[in-house]
Formats: structure tokens, sequence, C-alpha cells
């Protein structure tokens, strides 16, 4: 720091009156208390004050600025950081060094060594006088743990001076640049971060993995638009957390559903600003080592964001440097543990339901810009962040399309863009078409428009039932789709998906399941915490690779897949998107997890009429297939209806390749290759 940008050059010998009361001005009051020490020390070791500013000149300006203010190169350093802390009397203001001292329990010794520090970093000069100070380190401008010791030792007793340093290093205040070097030639230096933050100057992002929000940036409560319960206890929160009967709370919510807003807003009516770190946190991490002191220091909450799994446990370290509440932000499953939050409060913050929803959809849209917000509100099971941003990119998709108004179109489209994680997991399947397009007997059709029934009142449906049974239900829908293979049961879920206007995507099995113990349920539970944010249909294709039945426990083999089981059957238990699973071998499920499934679709062989409604959907509107050859075929020949798309696919290419309508032969030759594919023989011969 230059003389140059030294306090009110006016200001009255013996009085801070005039100086600003900000923590700029506090700084250079501390900073210059750390340079009247050094002065006294270099006049000590050099013979006079004479001789201190004859070897460094540039120290005359400091001692000129001291004099403005009171001081004389002889003043002790402790005499003019009493005559700051009488100043800071006077100072309502956030002073984050104040704040340091109070949090940590610094004495004057303790702020003119961490000044002392840090004097190179304000004026590089001082890295002249540090390597002048200390001949056995030569080149060294930073101070070592032997100047240090030599200059604040105050008699023959180094362990004060040494206590104070371990305080600083614990806080992560300062850090040892050497440390594979001889003890007393260990040499220190400010962290950068924690630096910028004891000059009030904290950025946005002081160090990776860490971001600072001010309070002027934060929201109040008032704004949000939360459940009733969730804002009585936001609401209450401040107050406890003001007293000191609360040091920790939790906000536990699905992601994206503003949960790290409703922080913020706690925040702001404590008049603290936030600073945010997402886990996983380790105590050995860079960022817990110095987010105590730097919240201190900033005024701000530290937000631990943590991703946890259905029985996971994280340990919440310890913020060293500060004491103040914390606040951790979890999804619906998960826990924290450690001292840091014991007795910690927890607020939920649930997906927002219809009239929520409604009340986000007109903050983020104009009346005018979209067809009908009611239908958006009651069609997109969104969280409130997802519908913000799904707001923003469907009105960019419109204006793509030269339109002004937004439709339920552009939301799904928008929608679709934020799906990039579950992508990592799934696949995305086209879905079209409607139940007149699958040739299933009517008992099934029947259950399959139940279970599109189901799925449109997956919302509503526990305020239509007893208090009982509403206790019980989640706005999950899960259904089994059982059947032989090829008898439409995907197709069946690709049409549940169009119906209901929401993407269908498949589990992909080689992404999701891992040969490390654990690894599998953390991907099965990171899908279905995605599927139920992003409001789409989750798809387990042959789910009775990962549903199998529990076995008697004879290895360390069986005891893993029996826990791989349990976890499932307790996340299926609480999804609340839709679910269906497809097997063809439903004697391998295991029947704890049928009975928890919602609605059972059977899917049969299907019977002579089943297999001529196939082939008529399936054959092209324009065809030379005779008649009564397809009515004998439909009879004759038992196959499933992914066999009969396979032969109208084969018979289609051929008569394409000649340029010409599907002729019987076509469909003859088709049915002879379905056959010999299983090993079976024709009933038909080919066709003529």
């Amino acid at each position: 720091m230059s003389p140059s940008t030294s306090i009110d050059a006016h200001a009255s010998a013996g009085t801070f009156a005039t100086l600003p009361r900000n923590a700029a001005a506090h700084f250079k009051l501390c900073f210059l208390g750390a340079v009247l020490h050094v002065v006294d020390q270099l006049a000590h070791n050099l013979g006079g004050l004479d001789e201190v500013i004859e070897q460094f000149p540039f120290l005359r300006a400091y001692l000129d600025e001291l004099e403005t203010l009171g001081a004389t190169p002889t003043t002790p350093a402790h005499d003019w950081l009493a005559r700051v802390r009488q100043w800071e009397l006077g100072v309502d203001a956030h002073l984050p060094i104040r704040a340091l001292r109070h949090a940590l329990d610094l004495d004057d010794r303790d702020l003119t060594l961490l000044f002392a520090i840090g004097l190179i970093e304000e004026d590089p000069r001082f890295g002249f006088v540090i390597e002048c100070a200390q001949p056995v380190t030569p080149q060294q401008h930073r101070p070592t743990l032997g100047l240090l010791t030599a200059w604040w030792r105050g008699g023959d007793d180094v362990a004060p001076v040494r206590e104070c340093i371990r305080v600083l290093l614990d806080n992560g205040l300062i850090q040892v640049i050497n440390a594979d070097a001889p003890r007393l030639q260990w040499v220190f230096q400010s962290l950068p971060a924690v630096w910028d933050a004891i000059r009030g100057d904290i950025l946005r992002a002081p160090a990776p993995g860490l971001t600072y929000i001010p309070p002027h940036e934060l929201g109040s409560l008032d704004a949000l638009v939360l459940p009733a319960n969730t804002r009585r206890a936001a609401a209450a929160a401040p107050a406890l957390l003001a007293s000191g009967d609360v040091r920790a709370f939790i906000v536990r919510g699905p992601r994206h559903n503003g949960r790290r807003t409703l922080v913020r807003a706690i925040a702001a009516a404590l008049g603290r600003g936030v600073l945010e770190l997402r886990g996983p946190l380790r105590l050995d991490d860079a960022r817990v080592a110095i987010a105590g002191a730097l919240a201190t220091l900033a005024h701000a909450i530290p937000m631990l964001v943590l991703d946890l799994g259905l029985g996971e446990t994280a340990d919440v370290p310890p913020l060293r440097g500060y004491d103040g509440p914390i606040a951790v932000v979890l999804g619906k499953h998960g826990a924290v543990s450690g001292r840091a939050v014991d007795g910690a409060i927890t607020i939920n913050v649930d997906m927002p339901d219809a009239h929520e929803r409604r009340a986000l959809w007109e903050q983020s849209v104009d009346a005018h810009d979209a067809e009908d917000v009611e239908h958006l509100a009651r069609r997109f099971r969104m969280t409130s962040g997802n519908i913000r941003s799904a707001a923003a990119l469907a009105r960019s998709y419109a204006l793509l399309d030269e339109r002004t108004r937004i439709t339920p179109d552009d939301v799904r489209v928008a929608g679709r863009s934020m799906h990039r994680e579950l992508e990592t997991l799934a696949t995305l399947l086209p879905a079209s078409g409607g139940w007149e397009s699958i040739g299933a007997s009517e008992s099934t059709l029947g259950e399959l428009r139940n279970l599109e029934t189901r799925c449109r009142n997956r919302e509503a449906l526990r305020e239509h039932v007893g208090r009982a049974l509403a206790r019980q239900l989640n706005c999950g829908v899960r259904a089994l789709f059982a059947g032989p293979s090829g008898t439409g049961k995907t197709m069946a879920a690709r049409i549940l998906a169009s119906t209901l206007q929401m993407d269908l995507y498949r589990l992909d099995l080689a992404s999701v399941v891992n040969k490390y113990i654990g690894e599998t349920e953390k991907s099965l539970d990171q899908l279905f915490s995605r599927a139920e944010e992003l409001d789409v249909v989750l798809l387990l294709d042959e789910g009775d690779a990962l549903l199998t039945s529990r076995t008697a426990v004879q290895s360390s083999n069986d005891r893993y897949a029996n826990l791989e089981t349990n976890f499932l059957l307790q996340r299926l238990e609480s999804f609340e998107g839709v679910l269906v699973v497809t097997t063809n071998a439903a004697n391998r499920i295991d029947s704890a997890f049928q009975r928890r499934m919602d609605v059972v679709v059977d899917f049969h062989m299907p019977d002579p009429h089943d297999r001529w409604t196939i082939w008529q959907l399936h054959l092209p509107l324009e065809h030379d297939v005779e008649h009564a050859w397809l009515q004998d075929a439909a009879v004759r020949c038992e196959l499933t209806g992914g066999q009969i798309r396979n032969a109208v696919l084969h018979a289609s290419l051929l008569a394409l390749d000649d340029g010409r309508r599907v002729a019987t032969r076509d469909v003859a030759s088709g049915l002879q290759r379905e056959y010999r594919k299983s090993g079976a023989v024709c009933p038909l011969p080919p066709g003529t």
C-alpha cells in the first residue's frame, strides 16, 4: 500500500475523527500498527530511527502519515491499536478485522503479526526490508518463523509467538510455502483470498469452489413462491438464528427448487451475505480451511451444498475462524453429522403444487406471452428453478418460430434442453401415437387407459381419498408391464408418454451398473432424482435385470445383491415421477417390487383377432396382399406383434426395391424369415 493512498491527509493530529468509518479505513489503521512494530524492531537492530530511514527511505512517508494521525515513531504498536479499538466503537458498519478479532479472540500481538506477514502484499518494498532483516535466508522477501519469533517474542519465551502463528495457520489466515524446510526457516505468506477479504474486497469467487454473494444481491422472503408451511418456517428462522438458540439449519428438497434461494433470503433477513461451498467436503479440503475465516470477514453465512444419495451420510467439518449460523442444502435423501450441525432445524422445500406453479409461471412470463398459464401449471410438474429456465428458453423457441406467444410445445422443447444430466444415464426414446396404434386385447387396453388416467390425476388424487390413504400417497406412479417379448410393452410405454405429452427416457444399464460396491445405487438414485425434477417418464426396459428376487446369503455377492434390491425397494416407494418397468420374466422379479407397483399390466400373446388388427396397423394403406390369405396368416401364424412388425418391414423393403406395392409373396417371405429366426417351421407355404 503506497503512501499515495493514505487516509485523509487533512486529518488533525491526534484524532481519527475525520476518517471514513468503513472497512478500508480500519484496514489502513491496522496496517500502520504493523508498520510501527516493524520500524521499532528495525530501530532496535540497526541502532536508531535515523539508520532505519537511511537504509529504507520509503518508510519516512509512512511515519509522516502516522504523525498526521497523532503517532510518533516511538509510539508502541499496542497503544496505537488501543486507539484503533476506541475508534471502532463509533463504527456501526461491518469491519472485517474486528469481526475476525472477536471470532478468534486475537490480541494485539496476533493482529500485528498477521499484518506483518501481509506487508509485502500492499507494498513490495517491504520485501527488501524482510530480506535485509533475515540474512541467513538470502533473497527471501517473505518473513520466516525465525524472524517473526525474534521480532515478536518480547523476551526469552518464544511459546506465545509460536502459539499465535499456530492459530493463524489453523484458521486459514496464512500458509507455509516451504513446509519441507527446517522449522525456523519456514516462510509464511498471506492467502490471497483471505487478504482481499481482510481489506474488505472479497471477490465473488474468492477461491475455486467458493462463491460469495453480498447482502444487497440477495432477495427477500416475501418475493419467494413457497408452500405455506415452508414460508412459516422460513419466516421464523432468522430470529432463531440471531438469538443463538439455533446454530445451523438444513434446507431439503429437489435440485433447482429454490433451496439456495431460500437460504439467501434468510441470510438477507439477518443482514448477512452467503458464502457457498459445493460438496463433497473433506477435512483436508483447501476450501474448508479458509471458508470459516472468509465467512467471518465477509459477514456471510456459509452454505454447504451436498448431493447425497439414499442412505449416505456426510460429515460437516468445523469451519475454523467462524462462529455463526451455518446452512446445509440437501436433496430429499441423505443426512449430515458433526458438531457443526448439532441441533440443526430442517426446512423442507417440496415440489411446487399446481397453484404455486401457476404463480411461478406468472412471474416468469407476461400474461400475454403464454397461451394458457393455468394449463402450463397443470401440465408441467417442474421445480421452481426449472420453470424459470424453461420459460426463458421457451420464449426463445417461440421467437425462432416468429411467434410472440409461448405454447406448451415450446415449453416441452425447452425442458428437453435441460435434460443433459439425465442423458448421461438414460436414452431419449421417440414417443408418438395413441392407444389405437397398439394391437392389444381389450383387457390390456383397459388397464393402459386406467394407467393414463392415474398419471394425469397423480397430484389431485390425494385430495379425493380418505386421510389415512392420502398420507400414504405421493405423486409417483409405478407401473409394471409383464409379458412375452414382442407383445408391445415398450410400444405401450411410448404411447403412454405420448398421450401424457411427456418425454420418455430408457434406463441405460451400461451407464448405471457398476462393479464397485454402492456405485450402482448412487447412479440409480441420481437417475430417479433427475427424472422427478424434469417431469419425464422413466422406462426400465427388461427391469428383471435390476429387480431380481432376494436370495439366501451364501456369499458376499449375495449380500451386496440383496442390499441393492433393498435400496431399489426404498427408492421406488419414494419415487414421485412416472416409472414403467417392463419384463418378460415376471417370476424373476421380487414379489416386494410387484406389491409396490400401482398398476400391473399383463401383455399376452395376441389371439387371431389381435393379430389381424396388428397386421392392419403395420401394413401400408395401399397394398396388394390378398385378403383371404392375410386372414389365414393371422389365424395360423402365432406370432407376436414384434414378429409381425419385422415381417412387414421385410415385405416393404422387398416391394420398395422393386418399385411396387407390397404383395402377398413379400409378406410370405417375411413370415418365412421370422420363423427361420425362431427355429420353427412356417405353417403357410411361400406366397406367389
